[in-house]
């Protein structure tokens, strides 16, 4: 018979555990985690987005193939992610340069929650997750219609490594760039700069397309194009509101933030194509897509009322740039990373240090290091991209060959890549 002792043990035993599964899910709040896996969701959306967006500006004979590879991205990235992406940017910092190998397989991440945060460390880690995938998916729009599919596996998963996971790192894992104080809400310099940079440099490795410049490619699917363009603006509520990993005032205020700069953005860019011939949908788009990326580092550090001219002139900025790189002839970055990504958050993580009122400061709050903390981030962050990808881009046509064969871009990437066509 069980003893009255062992029986008082076994009950004092339990109680005590209960207690601290009762403290471990009173660290947890319902209502944050239920926002940050949502708004995981929504950027989960905005990557069958990209390729949308992407798809229906190519010529139809690439539209497959340049819609497959934000799909491709996903499933890559999100294994990547999970073995050693998450661990190189959130490990225990080494040196202010790259996280550990701590949770090398998630190992460690679970239903606890995550340090100084109400929410799961696997909820964390799946939101993060989404920004590695869609980051990824943004550059393959500089090289459509030309690049061998095995090639773009290979430069994918190398550059979400060899890039992203280190500068992630930097700015949000603890790296020497948020040690110094550098500001950026949602990922500006993490996403947008280092996507739009190294689009620059892989084009520059791979060559214009052939006819470019003398041959017609025009969109073949303008309202494709909006379409993806949709769902790109509605997820990026998840990307920068939830940001805040918290259900809270702040995520309100970077959603807000994120509506008003895109808006903005599109109005001064319709108004440009306008005064130049027509007020062009394509145009229209692109503008609200830049002035998303350059609210994104700023969301959630300023006010409404700062995000119409930071939407403004991302719009200007991004406007004329892509003038100047289609006008050279020298660089074909077909679908203008650089322009609408790299410069527009250029010019957004700079206006962080300008603007930003709220949990920091800026220039026109007295703070005028905060413009220096931020000229450095943006600096670094374009050498290193550049230099990394351009010099990845060439080992890998070195060894595999990045570009198809000229009959097989000819007849296009649908057919000679996939087997397959948009319409048969």
């Amino acid at each position: 018979m069980i003893s009255v002792r062992s029986l008082l043990l076994c009950l004092l035993l339990s109680a005590l555990l209960a207690g601290a599964a009762s403290a471990e899910d009173a660290a947890i709040n319902a209502a944050d985690n239920a926002w940050v896996l949502i708004s995981a969701a929504l950027v989960m959306i905005m990557i069958p987005g990209v390729g949308l967006f992407y798809g229906g500006m190519v010529r139809k004979k690439n539209a497959i193939s340049t819609i497959i590879f934000s799909f491709a991205v996903m499933s890559i990235i999100s294994l990547q992610w999970i073995l050693c992406g998450y661990t190189l940017v959130f490990g225990k910092d080494i040196g202010g340069l790259i996280g550990g190998l701590d949770f090398l397989g998630l190992a460690g991440v679970g239903l606890q929650a995550k340090e100084g945060l109400t929410i799961p460390s696997l909820t964390f880690m799946i939101f993060q997750a989404m920004f590695a995938i869609i980051t990824v998916a943004l550059i393959t729009g500089s090289y459509v219609e030309r690049i061998k599919f095995s090639s773009f596996l290979v430069f994918s998963l190398a550059w979400a490594t060899l890039v992203y996971d280190p500068v992630a790192h930097w700015v949000w894992g603890g790296g020497w760039l948020q040690q110094m104080g550098v500001l950026d809400f949602a990922g500006g310099i993490v996403v947008h700069i280092t996507a739009g940079v190294s689009a620059m440099a892989v084009a520059m490795v791979i060559g214009v397309r052939k006819g470019f410049g003398t041959d017609p490619m025009e969109p073949h699917n303008i309202p494709t194009t909006v379409m993806g363009a949709a769902l790109l603006w509605f997820g990026w509520f998840g990307f920068n509101a939830g940001s805040a990993l918290a259900a809270n005032g702040i995520a309100a205020n970077a959603f807000v933030t994120t509506n008003t700069s895109a808006a903005a953005a599109a109005t001064t860019w319709m108004f440009l194509s306008w005064r130049q011939r027509a007020p062009s949908a394509l145009g229209i788009v692109t503008g609200a897509v830049a002035g998303l990326a350059a609210i994104t580092p700023a969301a959630g550090y300023v006010t409404p009322l700062a995000a119409i001219p930071i939407g403004i002139v991302a719009a200007i900025a991004g406007y004329y740039a892509i003038i100047f790189i289609r006008g050279s002839g020298k660089v074909d970055d077909s679908l203008d990373v650089l322009a609408c990504h790299g410069i527009g958050s250029t010019w957004g993580v700079l206006a962080t240090g300008i603007f930003a009122t709220i949990g920091a400061t800026g220039l026109l709050s007295g703070n005028a290091h905060q413009v220096l903390v931020q000229l450095i981030a943006i600096a670094v962050t374009w050498g290193y991209s550049f230099v990394v990808t351009f010099g990845l881009a060439r080992i890998i046509d070195a060894v595999m060959g990045l570009r198809v064969r000229d009959k097989e871009e000819a007849v296009g990437l649908d057919i000679s890549q996939h087997g397959e066509g948009a319409y048969m």
